[in-house]
């Protein structure tokens, strides 16, 4: 091959330069290589933004299976359950714990007003948009150790062994640990990472919700150290702040173990339309009211309930869902006719029209039912309707080609549960990374992924993150 006299010192300097190519960029600032290179041949060099082989990117799963374990021991309820709620005493030693990780793994760890901690391995082109991912650490009461945690430690290994197979980041790389994923104290799901979102409606909830034992958010906030979590000024994101967010999660669903996948390539994330429903008929005795003459509230309940069932299979689609997941009597005594019900619906789809066009059946169901047993629908209220998100093809691209650099099968599939991913894609880009757990469990104790499957998921991770770090602006 004849190289041009101009370029010959690239090559020459190209060749001798080690396994790593091009020396790395040192404190933001070019290797005098690399400048005097450019210098000479008058284009810009870029360094290969990646591991310089598969071979050399290296999970320690001893580790990262010993962080697990020991993250669930802070804990309300005993092994093998783990029940972690916000700002209780636990939930803050989790915090420390998951800190202390990020500060060993060489991470500049900040946190925001509600709690988002925040690590970051800077680029070495800081001013960029970087690269983010992350999951939670709450669970709900008597549940498992992976949900969410997989995504936060794994995510912690995966800028762990980038570090270690020699890779320096363009865009710099961020870990999140999103507060309170779960509703279990104040009722409100994803409640950090819909913050980050801008959600304006949340701000003025917070400020004025109580939990289970009429504590305020603010109040128990403080009790775990942070005095200004109603300044949500500080936990606001603007669009555009991270060029991309990608989060690692256990499947949740049987699918991937049954059909022995290794990951599972999430392509949209499905969202719930959450709706409270009363009823209010007259009640009585059970045995001396008559049965055309009662205005029973909880057969209307469970007349309803069963509609919610017609109205989501009418739908024709297998991604649409429904579920009452709570329906309550008054005064619920085995001889007493109901004079109230209380239920509460969950319907989920990855199409938001045609999950809003089940919404309004149901309401249309309560209605009629209403009219007919003659009794008072009460509220019909759609507590949250959030849209589904999709995934960027530009991440699932790249999740795609490193399943492919590491020889593993992937399946693209929706996520039916709903994440802080949802979120996020009202900020970034985003896409997600499932693995599989055993028989599908979550939010149970029996709840389980093997070491094996979360290092196959924390290496594609890595591979994925150290691909988005390296795309131009």
């Amino acid at each position: 091959m004849n190289i041009p006299a101009r370029f010959s010192l690239f090559f020459l300097i190209l060749s001798v330069s080690g396994p790593g190519g091009i020396s790395a960029h040192r404190d933001g600032e070019k290797d005098s290589t690399v400048k005097t290179m450019e210098d000479f041949s008058g284009y810009s060099i870029h360094e290969p933004n990646y591991p310089t082989s598969v071979s050399s990117l290296s999970v320690d799963t001893h580790s990262l299976q010993k962080q697990i374990d020991e993250l669930s021991t802070f804990s309300d309820s005993p092994a093998p359950s783990v029940t972690r709620v916000l700002y209780s005493a636990n939930d803050v030693l989790a915090r420390r714990y998951v800190k202390s990780l990020m500060s060993l793994s060489g991470l500049s760890v900040r946190e925001d007003a509600v709690g988002n901690i925040f690590g970051r391995w800077n680029g070495y082109e800081p001013e960029l948009a970087p690269v983010a991912t992350g999951s939670h650490i709450d669970a709900i009461p008597y549940s498992g150790k992976y949900d969410g945690v997989v995504g936060v430690l794994g995510a912690i290994e995966a800028l762990n062994a980038l570090n270690r197979s020699g890779f320096k980041p363009k865009r710099s790389l961020e870990v999140i640990m999103f507060t309170s994923e779960e509703p279990t104290r104040f009722g409100i799901s994803c409640l950090g990472s819909r913050l980050m979102a801008g959600s304006v409606e949340l701000e003025g909830l917070l400020k004025k919700t109580v939990d289970g034992q009429n504590i305020s958010f603010s109040d128990a906030a403080e009790s775990a150290g942070y005095r200004n979590a109603l300044h949500f000024s500080n936990v606001l994101l603007k669009k555009g702040s991270y060029s991309a967010f990608i989060e690692l999660h256990i499947e949740q669903g049987p699918l991937l173990e049954e059909e022995a996948i290794p990951i599972g390539i999430v392509t949209a994330i499905a969202a719930p339309a959450s709706i409270k429903v009363d009823f209010e008929g007259n009640g009585g005795h059970a045995g001396a009211v008559l049965m055309p003459k009662r205005n029973d509230a909880g057969l209307a309940a469970a007349e309803l309930a069963l509609a919610v069932e017609k109205h989501v299979l009418e739908s024709g689609s297998m991604d649409t869902v429904g579920t009452v997941g709570i329906l309550e009597l008054h005064p619920g005594a085995v001889n007493s006719i109901p004079s109230k019900s209380h239920l509460e619906i969950d319907t989920r789809d990855i199409d938001e029209k045609r999950r809003n066009e089940v919404v309004e059946k149901i309401h249309q169901s309560a209605l009629s039912i209403a009219e007919k047993r003659n009794v008072k629908l009460s509220e019909f209220k759609i507590v949250n309707q959030d849209p589904p998100a999709q995934s960027d093809e530009s991440i699932t691209m790249a999740t795609e080609s490193a399943c492919r650099q590491l020889n593993l099968n992937y399946k693209k599939m929706i996520s039916r549960a709903y994440h802080d991913s949802l979120f996020m894609a009202r900020v970034s880009l985003m896409g997600m990374i499932f693995i599989p757990c055993y028989k599908g469990y979550s939010h149970k104790p029996e709840e389980f992924s093997d070491i094996e499957d979360i290092a196959n998921g924390v290496k594609v991770l890595a591979l994925t993150l150290a691909k988005l770090s390296s795309l131009q602006a």
